[in-house]
């Protein structure tokens, strides 16, 4: 299909963007730690924090440490689905399903958060980059929520939903609590891929019908994927006892008591973004699930859950 190739053709061109910030993050290292070994680089970052320790550009001292996690950063931006590179992801939703389900939930696009996490002992070596990733990450939560509400393509709201929750991930990092934000990103993989193989099940019993406002009335026509899908929005919205409810509320948490400009700023962008997704979520089941139906009667009469084996 068109549609899909050029999805294909975008995603390419944005990943390159975030591979080059990572290559020349990856070179900036060995410049200055003669080395890429992770364990190596950790060990003598202390020693390369100094100011004194800087690249020059353009008759201009940068901080070393700074400029070479900024640069990593870039690479997690591409990845992850940051503001500003996030345009790939709503578009490779013309993939399948399944696919979606297992690389847009819960493998490719959280490897930025990952690998923030990852090089953690470098990043807090750097307060200004961790402000940048504080701040870039508040900014994609909120407008990848904002943005949600406004999608009537079932898939789609569920892709900017996954933006939005990357946003949570990156800026718990920009606050130094890393162990919180990769509990987030393995309690998101778990009800993200639940939704959208929810979606699909949708999608197939609808004759591959995307468009929410077409659909309506299929609670009673399909039980098991309106329980499936009911469970996955409470956890993506934090519902008590859910497992999202257990990760993201401690993000906000923590950020609220960083006492910081920008850990203020990502808490309350973030509590904000907690009520787009508390509408975007509750508005895709009342149109799909509960909202009378304004699809063909042909659709509705061949309409029926997918077999469990």
């Amino acid at each position: 299909r068109l549609q899909a190739n050029k999805a294909a053709i975008k995603a390419m061109l944005v990943n390159r963007v975030g591979d080059f910030g990572l290559a020349l993050g990856i070179m900036g290292c060995f410049t200055i730690f003669q080395t890429v070994d992770f364990s190596t680089i950790f060990a003598r970052a202390s020693a390369f924090s100094e100011p004194h320790h800087y690249f020059i550009f353009c008759n201009m001292r940068f901080h070393a440490i700074t400029v070479i996690c900024i640069l990593l950063f870039i690479g997690a931006v591409g990845k992850s689905a940051q503001i500003g590179l996030h345009t790939r992801l709503p578009d490779a939703m013309e993939g399948p399903t399944p696919v979606s389900a297992s690389i847009h939930a819960a493998t490719m696009v959280t490897a930025g958060v990952f690998m923030i996490a990852r090089c953690s002992p470098l990043f807090e070596y750097s307060s200004t980059a961790l402000i940048v990733i504080t701040f870039v990450g508040a900014m994609t939560s909120f407008f990848a929520a904002t943005t949600g509400i406004l999608q009537n393509d079932l898939k789609r709201v569920i892709a900017y939903s996954t933006c939005s929750q990357l946003g949570y991930m990156i800026f718990a990092c920009g606050i130094s609590n890393y162990s919180v934000s990769v509990f987030h990103l393995m309690n998101h993989a778990f009800f993200k891929a639940l939704l959208f193989l929810s979606a699909g099940s949708v999608i197939h019993a609808m004759s591959d019908e995307q468009d929410m406002r077409k659909m309506g009335g299929l609670a009673s026509l399909l039980p098991f994927t309106y329980a499936m899908m009911l469970i996955g929005s409470l956890s993506l919205i934090g519902f008590p006892f859910r497992t999202g409810f257990y990760s993201k509320d401690v993000i906000l948490e923590l950020a609220y008591t960083k006492y910081t400009i920008s850990g203020n700023f990502a808490f309350w962008l973030g509590s904000v973004s907690v009520f787009f997704t508390s509408y975007y979520s509750f508005r895709l089941l009342f149109l799909t699930f509960l909202a009378s139906t304004n699809s063909f009667k042909r659709d509705i009469l061949r309409c029926h859950d997918a077999p469990i084996l």
